[in-house]
């Protein structure tokens, strides 16, 4: 009987010993969703598709959740510049979590200072990519004649593609 017991516990050690190291360890490995290339290739096309119905020639970049280029692409008559600043109104959704409009009405106290960081512009036509309530990635839409009807554009490549962010 007394073997049993102390062959239970050193079972019981041996779980032990094994089963929380992992679980110390899990705590440092976060899962992350991650936007696939071909969804963020899809919506910076469906923005650009979205202005086009309207008239515009514009330029739209998706970032991911760390701020990394995932598609950037250029209508071909929207000038060369739109490309940089719709990776920046991107970027600048990344980094408030929130679309840059609502962004630049709320924090026009700091907005001057966060122009002249690189990767950012507080202008409207960035809006966070949203799943399951988790910021996975940003898209910033440069071009038509003003910053909401740039932001009107990727609203509608963002409806448009919906069903396949909540896919995640």
């Amino acid at each position: 009987m007394k073997r049993l017991h102390v062959l239970r516990e050193v079972v019981r050690g041996l779980a032990v010993g094994l089963v929380l190291p992992g679980l110390a360890a899990a705590a440092d490995l976060l899962p992350v969703k991650q936007l696939g290339m071909e969804l963020a290739r899809d919506i910076a096309s469906q923005a650009i598709e979205a202005c086009r119905k309207e008239g515009y020639n514009v330029s739209a970049v998706v970032l991911d959740r760390s701020g990394n280029l995932q598609a950037a692409l250029r209508d071909g008559l929207a000038a060369r510049h739109t490309l940089e600043i719709a990776e920046r109104k991107a970027g600048m959704a990344i980094m408030s979590g929130s679309d840059t409009g609502s962004f630049r009405d709320a924090r026009g106290d700091i907005r001057p200072e966060l122009n002249h960081i690189q990767g950012l512009i507080v202008m409207v036509g960035g809006l966070p990519i949203r799943s399951a309530g988790s910021l996975v990635g940003a898209v910033g839409v440069s071009g038509a004649p003003g910053g909401e009807k740039d932001a009107a554009c990727a609203e509608a490549a963002l409806k448009s593609l919906e069903d396949r962010l909540e896919g995640f």
